[in-house]
């Protein structure tokens, strides 16, 4: 039997049926085929145990098939409740970044995930990295690693949304507050040699008037003098491009 999505044309008042109820419930009635999950989750990066628990679905058996699944290689695990599928059925590849935010809510990417992504850095990185107010942890899943840096609430600002690729949207921090989540989570990080050794690059994407500000809104004297050190190499690098 072919299914096929119910569709709802017009209002909907008091007592209307909930789609994603309906869908689930249908789901359900389909006994776990896997081709009907693919059908339901199929557009969807990543989907959560939640969308299939409705009704009289016993949350022990829909977790077991899940593990079922994960263990034939059929969908990834990125934390408890949090999937994908697996190719040849994944239909839509998540991006890290959008997986990183909802691995843990309430965070963003930053550090050299960020810079990287900005072009502020020539390294590749292979290790998806977001601050969060939350505990901290690692994850190593198939599809990457991913870090959680723990920052006070003072200092989670400073980040915004983007749409990392068609379709998808993940809260990054912007390339000035990247670098200062940098400088701030590692020791040592406001010596002129430390910065030197990050081989910042593309230094015209960065608004130093910006980084400056989030300096002083953070108020640490560390934080201001790498705004110091950084808008001097700034400089330094336009003085280069000018003599060449």
């Amino acid at each position: 039997m072919q299914f096929k999505p119910l569709l709802v044309e017009g209002g909907c008042g008091r007592g209307c049926p909930n789609i994603v109820a309906i869908t689930r419930r249908i789901w359900h009635n389909m006994h776990m085929r896997f081709e009907k999950l693919v059908e339901i989750v199929g557009n969807q990066p990543v989907f959560e145990t939640g969308l299939l628990l409705a009704g009289d679905a016993d949350p022990g058996d829909v977790r077991r098939q899940l593990s079922r699944w994960t263990r034939a290689g059929r969908i990834y695990q990125f934390r408890r409740g949090l999937y994908a599928l697996a190719p040849p059925f994944q239909k839509v590849k998540p991006h890290s970044f959008m997986i990183a935010n909802r691995m843990v809510r309430g965070s963003y990417v930053s550090l050299q995930s960020a810079l990287a992504y900005y072009g502020l850095i020539p390294e590749v990185v292979y290790v998806t990295t977001s601050v969060t107010t939350l505990r901290p942890g690692r994850w190593e899943t198939p599809l990457g690693v991913y870090e959680f840096r723990h920052v006070k609430k003072a200092l989670f600002f400073g980040y915004r949304s983007l749409e990392v690729v068609p379709g998808q949207k993940a809260f990054v921090a912007t390339p000035e507050k990247a670098l200062l989540d940098l400088a701030h989570l590692y020791p040592g990080s406001d010596d002129p040699a430390y910065i030197r050794e990050l081989r910042l690059q593309n230094m015209e994407r960065l608004d130093l008037e910006r980084l400056r500000r989030m300096a002083e809104q953070t108020g640490s004297p560390k934080l201001r003098r790498v705004a110091v050190i950084v808008a001097e190499l700034a400089r330094e690098e336009t003085m280069e491009y000018e003599m060449l």
